[in-house]
C-alpha cells in the first residue's frame, strides 16, 4: 500500500504547489522552515524570503556527536548573518535531544538510507517544527530537507501534510531541489565557504558514508 501511495504522490508538482499558495497570499505569509543544515538553507531562503517571511527551526537530534550538531549550527548562524536576502529572517534553536532519535533509531541501524529509520527520523522533525510553528503563530511549516536530491520528497511532503492535519497548522509543500535548486545550493555554498558534510548527520549515515 505504501508504495502505491508513493507513486501517486510522486506525480504531484510540490514546487509549483507551493508557488501558488505564496503568489496568492496578500501579504507576506509567516513561514516556519525546518533547516537541516546551511548549505541547504542557503538556496531555500533566497527563494523564500522573496514571498515570506521565514523563522529558522534547528532542530535535528539526529546529528552527532555534539561538537558536529554545534559546528553545523554555527555555519547556519554564519550563513544568516552574511547572506544578502531580501526579506525577515529569524533563527529558532529547538532542543538538542539525541536520546530520542536513539531511542528508535538504534534498533533500525542496518535500514538502508532513506528506509524506516530516515523516516522515522523525518517525522519526528517535522513533528517539533509543526509544533514550534503553532507556539509562534506561523501561517505555515515547511522544511529545506526536499532540497536534496538524496530525500525523498514524495514522502516528506505526505508526512507533512499528515502531522499538520494532526497539529492544526498548514504545511507548504515544496520540491526545493526543482529549478536546479540543489545546483544553486552548491554554488552557494562555495560563494560563501560554507561547510558541507558528507553525511546527513547521524552516525549510522556516516558509517555508511565510510564504508562505501
Amino acid at each position: 500500500m505504501e508504495s502505491g501511495n508513493s507513486a501517486l504522490t510522486q506525480k504531484r508538482n510540490y514546487q509549483r504547489e507551493m508557488e501558488q499558495i505564496l503568489h496568492a497570499a496578500n501579504n507576506a505569509p509567516h513561514v516556519l522552515l525546518h533547516a537541516c543544515c546551511a548549505p541547504c538553507s542557503s538556496a531555500v531562503l533566497e527563494r523564500l524570503t522573496e514571498h515570506a517571511k521565514i523563522t529558522i527551526f534547528f532542530y535535528n537530534p539526529n546529528i552527532l556527536p555534539e561538537t558536529e550538531y554545534r559546528f553545523r549550527l554555527e555555519e547556519l548562524q554564519r550563513l544568516l548573518r552574511e547572506m544578502l536576502l531580501t526579506g525577515e529572517v529569524e533563527l529558532l534553536e529547538g532542543s538538542y535531544e539525541p536520546e530520542r532519535f536513539l531511542a528508535f533509531a538504534k534498533e533500525l541501524a542496518a535500514e538502508p538510507e532513506r528506509g524506516e529509520r530516515c523516516r522515522k527520523c523525518i517525522r519526528l522533525r517535522l513533528e517539533m517544527a509543526a509544533q514550534a510553528a503553532k507556539e509562534i503563530g506561523a501561517d505555515y511549516f515547511a522544511t529545506t530537507l526536499t532540497v536534496s536530491p538524496h530525500k525523498d520528497a514524495a514522502f516528506i511532503n505526505a508526512a507533512g501534510f499528515e502531522i499538520a492535519e494532526k497539529y492544526g497548522i498548514a504545511w507548504l509543500p515544496s520540491d526545493f531541489k526543482k529549478k536546479e535548486g540543489y545546483k544553486r545550493s552548491i554554488r552557494l555554498s562555495q560563494e560563501y565557504s560554507l561547510y558541507r558534510q558528507n553525511y546527513c548527520g547521524c552516525p549510522f549515515s556516516k558509517q555508511e558514508t565510510e564504508t562505501n
